[in-house]
């Protein structure tokens, strides 16, 4: 055979084998090669160009996503259903399991109403304004899962709190069991059914009246304008008092309590009818807040301690002179038995 046949030969036989080649890869995955001949003549009769191998695998990927994808709703389904069946069908005190981790009680709500007076907007920063809206979120929150929810209202909203919640809080216009209203609260609840709640009140309120509207100030302003919300409620000429948080605690800091603070005792109160366990169930542990009692428990218990350091000082001084007379008792006696030696008195000079 010349040279030119085996060079001709040659070239066949690579070509055959690379056809045997592919002719494997088409019976391992015809559906693959077969989405790709379809891409290359959709890519062909659209007379663009021709798509490269990762295209057509990533065409394929998503052509085998969109068929699973009844097969994937449908095992969501029996995940969901096995959960379900798995999920004891009450939990303790009666009370239905209604999400994980959730417990759905059955709420009774009150007639009482919590109104949080937006009207200080133009004195706080952008920054205390978006604080107070996550006080109002958390208010919003605490009193939709309440056992006695009160009829909440927001009055004055407008301004800065508005805009803030418009762009970082669009839901808020689909609220439930909330009134918000542009007017400030006297426009919307009568003079004489308002109490408005500020620490600067002498005033101490000991119950709560359900036919009364409570006022807190929607003021986040770290102590810059002291007594504005009491000097607001003696302008309009309206009741004002401020919870009995001194009558039941001792705290480090004053007592100025921020928006959900206030909104969450009344609510705790409602379904305690206690204050101190309403407060101790709500106040941040940063207040440093102890029971007036245990302050006093305290206080007593510093006074036996100096009662009993005095009496050991004084047993002490009974013991001390005790043992000086014994001491010079037998400095006497010695004395009358006779002269003492040298070496016996330095050795009593050094002893005593």
């Amino acid at each position: 055979m010349s040279s030119d046949t085996r060079d001709c030969a040659q070239p066949e036989a690579e070509r055959r084998g690379s056809e045997g080649g592919n002719t494997v890869e088409a019976a391992e995955d015809p559906e693959g090669q077969a989405a790709e001949k379809e891409a290359e003549s959709g890519s062909q009769a659209n007379g663009t160009e021709p798509l490269s191998k990762r295209q057509r695998k990533r065409l394929l990927r998503h052509q085998q996503w969109e068929e699973q994808r009844d097969l994937r709703k449908q095992r969501r389904k029996e995940r969901k259903q096995k959960r379900r069946l798995g999920r004891p069908p009450q939990a303790e005190d009666g009370v239905e399991w209604v999400r994980r981790k959730r417990l759905c009680r059955e709420a009774t709500p009150s007639s009482l109403r919590l109104v949080v007076d937006c009207s200080f907007d133009s004195l706080m920063t952008l920054k205390d304004v978006k604080k107070l809206h996550k006080q109002i979120q958390r208010c919003y929150a605490e009193n939709r899962r309440a056992l006695h929810p009160v009829q909440f209202y927001l009055t004055s909203h407008g301004g800065q709190l508005k805009q803030n919640m418009d762009e970082n809080d669009k839901g808020w216009v689909n609220w439930k069991d909330i009134n918000i209203r542009p007017e400030q609260f006297h426009q919307v609840i009568s003079k004489e059914e308002v109490v408005y709640l500020t620490s600067d009140s002498p005033n101490v309120l000991t119950e709560l009246d359900e036919s009364k509207a409570y006022i807190i100030g929607g003021l986040v302003d770290h102590n810059h304008h002291k007594g504005i919300t009491f000097q607001r409620a003696q302008e309009l000429g309206i009741d004002h008092a401020q919870l009995p948080l001194g009558s039941f605690v001792k705290m480090n800091s004053r007592k100025v309590l921020a928006v959900n603070h206030v909104f969450e005792i009344i609510l705790a109160y409602l379904e305690k009818r206690d204050w101190q366990q309403a407060f101790f169930t709500i106040l941040p542990q940063r207040k440093g807040a102890i029971p007036l009692e245990q302050e006093g428990g305290a206080d007593g218990q510093k006074e036996q301690e100096q009662d009993s350091d005095s009496d050991s000082d004084s047993a002490l001084g009974i013991e001390e002179e005790t043992s000086t007379k014994e001491v010079q008792e037998s400095k006497c006696r010695k004395s009358e038995d006779g002269p003492i030696q040298s070496g016996q008195a330095s050795a009593e000079g050094s002893a005593a």
